[in-house]
């Protein structure tokens, strides 16, 4: 099922859908942020000083031992052991990883998730990520890209709820002024000096090759996650492969340098058409709904239902429902919202696209439609009877390895969200975040 609000009623009466997001139906009591039908639970609009600095870090050392660990998919899993071989544990022991975590706002409802590497062995990270926040805004600062930054909710959600983001400011890749190598030297966002390359994980090839002679990120892509739900507790950075398998839904930016196949589209939210990737700035939210199908023959990421103004697609080219306009922040916020209610997922953006000015898409599927799951939507046993149930197969240098039972009767998947950038390979830069409200129904 598709649901929007856009178009005619966006372009010419931008006000009327911003009164119906922002202020409280009439004659409702309760705080001036509630939404109709929705009654606020926590909010956190970054008032106070908020400084990562001030924590220590801390060595994770994986294992079975770590608080992180979760499944075949970590950092040290046997994943990657029998993708990689024997190489793969000698290549990991090249770098260790240090975290922060801490948790903030009221009754400590929300958790920041921080890690970095050590590559040197001097027992600190390198180029360590902060968040700090300053005059009512939280800024998240990766300076490196084998590191990771996240907010993320430090209970699991309700069993219904909406949880929303305003952002304020993105220095995550894209085009900025038509180009994407920047005056400043930057390439897609990505600092020009030395070697940047997704080490020491991958999904196969050679991993015995020294870090540098592994896939260019610089010239691959870079990005941020402005709502995403997992489905584990423990939500922190880790490798790109690991959070692929772990997504119920997801709107983030993928902004790829200079692509010009066919892997990636734009839909036009004014004709209605899909365009190709180099149509857009690279600026683009996909909203991605994920699916039980493998989506990748060789990594565990899961197959993507896509729904845009240009009708619905399972898998094949990644869809951008929209194309943002990062250079109007901070003086036009966008929202980004998540809400699971009565058996279904609603994804929400608000602010100025290409094509149409300032406009809210909406875009809602139930947890089971047209015999498509959402991955691991069952917050509690009794909601699935283990119909998507599945094993999943990975051979490699390090032989044969079965992921057996993704998704029995019995399961169960906490909601958790996630803001941020949980690729610790992958993705460097800057953004500004504020208002993370969470919503409980009226």
């Amino acid at each position: 099922m598709r649901r929007t609000l856009w178009g005619a009623m966006a372009i010419a009466s931008p006000l009327v859908l911003a009164a119906t997001l922002s202020a409280a139906p009439a004659g409702a009591s309760g705080p001036p942020w509630d939404r109709e039908g929705w009654r606020l639970v926590a909010k956190e609009s970054f008032d106070r000083n908020l400084d990562s600095r001030r924590h220590p870090w801390f060595r994770d050392g994986d294992g079975p031992s770590s608080p992180y660990n979760v499944d075949m998919y970590d950092n040290d899993g046997a994943y990657f052991d029998t993708v990689g071989g024997p190489a793969f544990r000698e290549q990991l022991a090249k770098t260790k990883t240090y975290r922060q975590s801490f948790t903030f706002g009221k009754r400590g409802w929300l958790t920041a998730e921080l890690a970095a590497r050590d590559a040197d062995g001097d027992g600190r990270p390198d180029a360590p990520p902060t968040l700090t926040s300053g005059k009512g805004v939280a800024t998240m600062e990766e300076p490196g890209h084998q590191a990771g930054v996240v907010i993320r909710s430090t209970r699991d959600l309700p069993a219904e709820y909406r949880v929303e983001m305003t952002l304020r400011g993105l220095d995550f890749g894209g085009e900025r002024d038509g180009l994407w190598d920047y005056p400043d030297g930057r390439i897609n966002g990505y600092s020009p000096e030395g070697c940047k390359t997704n080490f020491p994980w991958a999904s196969g090839g050679d991993f015995s090759r020294p870090e540098c002679e592994w896939a260019d990120v610089r010239t691959d892509s870079n990005g941020f996650y402005y709502m995403s739900i997992m489905d584990y507790e423990q939500v922190a950075p880790r490798n790109n492969v690991f959070v692929h398998a772990h997504r119920k839904v997801a709107m983030d930016g993928y902004n790829r340098y200079k692509y010009d196949k066919s892997g990636l589209r734009y839909c036009n939210p004014e004709t209605g058409e899909y365009e190709p990737y180099e149509a857009g700035t690279g600026n683009g939210v996909n909203a991605l709904f994920m699916t039980d199908d493998r989506r990748y023959a060789t990594m565990p990421g899961t197959e993507y239902l896509m729904e845009s103004e240009c009708g619905f697609a399972k898998g094949g080219a990644i869809v951008s429902a929209v194309d943002m306009r990062p250079e109007l922040l901070p003086d036009r916020p966008y929202t980004f919202a998540v809400e699971r209610r009565g058996g279904a997922y609603t994804m929400e953006m608000s602010g100025v696209f290409a094509h149409v000015g300032q406009a809210t898409f909406r875009y809602t599927r139930e947890f089971v439609e047209d015999g498509e799951p959402i991955w691991h939507y069952n917050q509690k046993p009794e909601e699935y009877d283990g119909r998507f149930d599945a094993d999943w197969t990975w051979e490699g240098p390090g032989g044969t390895l079965v992921d057996r039972d993704t998704w029995p009767a019995g399961s169960a998947y906490p909601d958790r969200f996630m803001i941020g950038d949980p690729h610790m390979n992958f993705y460097e830069g800057r953004a500004k975040v504020d208002d993370v409200r969470l919503y409980v129904p009226r």
